[in-house]
């Protein structure tokens, strides 16, 4: 038996696996998971032990039996960052880090691990987190990190806030690095890259999530002609700007207009580099950099999948907007992996004394 986890706001998983997933960490036991999203619940029903909860957390938290655990771990919704006001008086939109705290504190977790959007790190709402954790007698530490350098194949930086109560071991936080940026001079192995993980993968030709791993997911777009003109006109690596250079006769007069802003979107993937976040549209190619790196057509689910670094074994649960809403909302579980480590040896010693 592995030390207790709570996962709040807990979507379809990614921080729970990486923390009991063997091939991660594997050294805690899934006691509860909580979320809004049914079918990111029925995913969790389907992948983890313990009990799942679909509701509001604090419509929840208000009669829930809370129990015990050694560490608490999820990310709530940034939503809250745009409440950032000191005059909350008669607002009944309460952050949701406050809720989060309270069940850190009802389980007796020894330690937290709150993961949360870069703007967090820069954010009042941090400081206020802060010192609600070490009212709780809690220690606190911050950072932005970057997954890639934790054996995801995706550049996607979150803030990572851990708090411990003394007695456990201070981490070492931010944890080493496991994989490195190409270039660098590192011993550590090279960030993983879009090749490495679907290459193997054969074009798609399903249309409907069917079938056994990993074509279950590995679902085929029916483009429009235009579509497909303009996915064609999009080398590797490049972007909306290539279609208005290539193909201004079939480039959306508003990126015409719009001479400056993002690269990304229209963008198609690099073979050799990580992949870009992924978000819950990576099927719509004008919402970012989701273009196959050769082949005509948006990224599928079973490459988001893996470009998040989720196991084929894993079974997601919802239709196909659902699905890619779990994936891009998720934690990569290489990633979480890394933070279970961190968090299962500052549990070890008090483990062993206890």
């Amino acid at each position: 038996m592995g030390f207790k986890l709570i996962d709040l706001f807990c979507g379809a998983g990614g921080m729970s696996l990486g923390f009991s997933d063997k091939r991660f960490c594997g050294d805690f036991e899934p006691v509860l998971a909580v979320d809004n999203d049914a079918a990111a619940i029925a995913t969790h029903k389907a992948n983890f032990s313990g009990e799942a909860v679909c509701g509001n957390v604090e419509e929840w938290l208000k009669s829930a039996d809370i129990p015990a655990a050694d560490v608490v771990i999820g990310g709530p919704p940034c939503q809250g960052f745009s409440l950032l006001n000191k005059k909350r008086d008669g607002d009944a939109r309460r952050a949701l880090w406050e809720p989060y705290l309270d069940v850190v504190v009802r389980s007796g977790a020894r330690i937290f691990v709150m993961e949360n959007v870069t703007e967090l790190m820069r954010s009042p709402e941090l400081v206020a987190i802060r010192e609600r954790a070490e009212k709780e007698g809690f220690r606190t530490s911050a950072e932005i990190l970057n997954t890639a350098n934790y054996g995801a194949p995706q550049t996607r930086k979150r803030t990572i806030l851990i708090g411990w109560k003394p007695g456990a071991w201070t981490p070492e936080f931010p944890p080493l690095k496991t994989h490195a940026e190409p270039g660098t001079d590192s011993n550590l192995p090279r960030w993983r890259t879009v090749r490495d993980v679907i290459a193997d993968l054969p074009v798609p030709v399903m249309t409907e999530i069917q079938g056994p791993a990993p074509l279950d997911l590995h679902i085929k777009r029916n483009p429009t002609a235009m579509s497909l003109k303009r996915y064609k006109a999009v080398p590797l690596g490049g972007n909306r700007f290539d279609l208005q250079r290539n193909a201004p006769d079939i480039t959306p007069d508003c990126w015409i207009r719009k001479t400056s802003g993002g690269t990304d979107l229209f963008g198609r993937l690099w073979w050799d580099r990580p992949s870009v976040t992924i978000r819950t549209e990576f099927y719509k190619p004008e919402k970012g950099r989701y273009l196959h790196p050769d082949q005509h057509r948006p990224i599928t689910h079973r490459e988001a999948a893996r470009l998040m670094g989720f196991p084929d074994d894993f079974r997601f649960c919802g239709s196909k907007v659902e699905v890619a809403r779990q994936i891009g909302n998720a934690v990569p579980p290489p990633f979480a992996g890394v933070l279970g480590r961190l968090v299962s040896n500052m549990l070890a010693p008090m483990a062993k004394s206890a």
